[in-house]
């Protein structure tokens, strides 16, 4: 068995106030979910306008499968989401 969590450190440029933050984070949250099939949430900066980090967490029995698919959300958020900076990520497989 493989667990895999991976933490991306975001910078959502241009939001004014909490409330903006959510609408811009949440689809992303949303997509994540949907298209990778992870469990995933904000975990820190929940204070913050412009910043946040986010946790992505997927079980497999394949280290190699978790791997690959964690380091492929890392590519579709840089590609997809281009209003959305990454400033950090950290990939931990346990």
């Amino acid at each position: 068995m493989s667990l895999g969590l991976l933490t991306l450190h975001l910078h959502l440029a241009g939001c004014t106030s909490l409330k903006e933050k959510r609408r811009r984070l949440k689809p992303l949250l949303h997509r994540l979910h949907r298209e990778f099939n992870i469990s995933v949430a904000e975990v820190d900066y929940q204070d913050s306008w412009q910043e946040a980090v986010i946790a992505c967490a997927l079980i497999s029995n394949d280290n190699g499968h978790t791997q690959r698919c964690l380091h492929d959300v890392i590519r579709w958020i840089e590609k997809s989401w281009p209003d959305v900076t990454l400033l950090d990520d950290r990939l931990e497989i346990v």
